[in-house]
């Protein structure tokens, strides 16, 4: 078992980065506006759709106000727009088991869910939407969510590329190129790969069907592969039934299983390597995937372990076999499955092949964590690496209290203004995790969902809150998160997660972007050493430590106790 964990990892993170280094290649050319002639001239023809003559004389670059605006403004309106589709899909077309319209409490959580890249699902998706809602409301989406995340960050790249200017690119130019040039291409490849492997794509009704006892099936049909490749590439996960990934329709043999794991870290992967190329330095993209891929080693290894050990309860000295296998399937077993789960997790996406409720309690705990560390252990599409640059300037900054220096980054000194910023984006999850928990469990609309009594009960109501405002989207299950109470304020929840957030790092990036670099000196902290990627990992494992310690404890610290006395 040791030795196939050690291969399944190993082979996952080599394809990854042999994936990942010519992909961030190609984002590279897309950050600084590098792209072929054959490619601006396509171009020139959506741009004159929209009454503009071509990017290079009527769309101008924006400094990091009007981009913030103009990434707010986009987001709202999708949301508008989501929010009708789901409440009208009763009337519209591509309907064909005639599904009615969403309540208006569930609509509002589940546009707000797609648009913040969170894929929140209080529904299952095969009784309540239609192929239509599917299609140009959900999937869409999942395009528009991701490009906008990886629009910040790459804004957030020009900034510390640039000096002594005010501008950090265009939001409408960036989230178009992104869409055009990489989503799209990246997704249609990747559904054809599906189909390949037996996930449908068709218009077709549900299908009746008579099993081999005599018994009728309804089996669920749908445009299914091209929803999940935008599903996994953007980290966005929500499934096109309720089952998610573990669904035979979504992912049917271990081969897809692989390729959708490798999807959801990919663009991720690649946003590194493209950070150390446009900064000029490559090793600092390395020591970004070093810090990354240390923790998303040690977490995986916890998980395939509990969940080979297994449940104390449940262990009979008569039985060899003591592996935890509720929850999972079959075709996948406790090492994939344990695997997916971390990735999903660590990568902001939220799609499952398990059921992450029951999982053992350290199992489940460590995908519980790797949210609330803010999802940065390769993260979202766009908000991974933004995420994990708050925690390098965080880093820097303490560095730089120990030895008495005034803190910098690739030559750009951290000032007050930034460090505030670092400050408010880096504890706005927690608080709305922890304050949100509180409030669930102090009053009975929160309390009466709980299908679980104690330490489970509470952890399944943490997970809830730490999935959506960290913007990742997987459910522990066991919590009947579908009434007004919850849709609204996890709605609200997972709002303020993603644009709580993305405020404050635009605005860092306004700041890094007009300071002119310094150069190296004997007194300038190396940032891409083994002693800084060390520092970069504790400040990450100190925060999480910190801020969510006393609330593990009572869940799933707590029932792992109680399990393993």
């Amino acid at each position: 078992m040791a030795m196939s964990a050690f291969l399944l990892i190993a082979s996952f993170l080599l394809m990854l980065f042999l994936l990942g280094k010519p992909l961030g290649i190609l984002i590279v050319r897309l950050v600084e506006g590098e792209l072929p002639r054959r490619l601006i001239k396509t171009e020139n023809i959506l741009w004159r759709c929209c009454g503009l003559k071509k990017p290079g004389s009527d769309v101008k670059e924006m400094n990091w106000w009007q981009y913030a605006l103009a990434i707010l403004i986009f987001n709202i309106a999708g949301l508008l727009l989501l929010f009708t589709l789901l409440m009208s899909q009763g009337h519209l077309p591509l309907n064909p088991q005639h599904l009615v319209g969403m309540k208006w409490d569930l609509a509002f959580n589940t546009a707000i869910s797609f648009i913040t890249n969170t894929n929140w699902q209080a529904y299952s998706g095969e009784n309540t939407l239609s192929y239509l809602s599917q299609m140009a409301g959900l999937t869409v989406q999942n395009f528009l969510s991701a490009a906008t995340g990886i629009a910040v960050a790459f804004a957030l790249m020009r900034a510390f590329s640039r000096q002594g200017t005010k501008t950090v690119g265009n939001a409408w130019l960036d989230i178009t190129r992104i869409t055009v040039y990489l989503l799209l291409p990246l997704a249609i490849i990747l559904a054809l790969f599906f189909v390949s492997q037996g996930v449908i794509q068709n218009f077709s009704p549900y299908a009746l069907i008579h099993s081999l006892e005599g018994q009728q099936q309804l089996l669920p049909m749908g445009p299914v592969a091209s929803q999940e490749a935008i599903k996994l590439l953007g980290t966005n996960g929500g499934g096109f039934f309720g089952a998610n990934s573990a669904h035979p329709f979504e992912n049917p043999t271990s081969l897809s299983n692989f390729v959708q794991i490798l999807a959801i870290f990919l663009i991720p992967c690649a946003l590194c390597f493209a950070f150390g190329l446009v900064v000029g330095d490559k090793r600092q993209g390395y020591a970004l995937l070093w810090a990354m891929s240390i923790i998303f080693i040690i977490a995986t290894s916890v998980v395939m372990y509990a969940e080979n050990a297994g449940n104390s309860h449940l262990i009979h000295p008569n039985i060899g076999n003591h592996f935890n296998m509720e929850g999972k399937e079959a075709r996948f077993g406790i090492l994939a499955s344990s695997l997916y789960s971390v990735v999903t997790t660590a990568a902001s996406c939220g799609a499952v092949n398990a059921m992450h409720d029951s999982f053992t309690a350290l199992g489940g705990m460590m995908p519980l964590w790797l949210m609330q560390t803010g999802e940065v252990i390769f993260g979202g599409a766009g908000s991974g690496l933004y995420g994990i640059l708050l925690f390098v300037l965080l880093a820097v900054f303490i560095a730089g209290l120990m030895i008495g220096r005034a803190p910098e980054y690739l030559g750009k000194k951290i000032d007050v203004y930034d460090m505030k910023m670092v400050a408010l984006a880096i504890l706005i999850t927690p608080s709305l995790v922890l304050l949100g928990t509180a409030l669930a469990i102090s009053i009975d609309a929160g309390r009466s969902a709980i299908s679980n009594p104690g330490a489970h009960g509470f952890t399944e109501v943490l997970y809830a809150f730490s999935s959506t405002a960290n913007n990742n989207g997987s459910a522990f299950a066991g919590l009947n998160a579908n009434n007004i109470f919850y849709n609204l304020l996890l709605g609200v929840i997972m709002f303020l997660g993603r644009f709580g957030l993305i405020l404050p790092v635009l605005a860092i990036a306004g700041s890094m972007v007009t300071k002119k670099r310094q150069p190296i000196s004997s007194g300038t902290l190396p940032t891409h050493g083994s002693l800084f990627i060390g520092l970069l990992i504790l400040v990450i494992l100190l925060i999480g430590a910190l801020t969510f310690i006393p609330s593990l404890a009572l869940g799933p610290i707590a029932e792992h106790l109680q399990l393993w006395p």
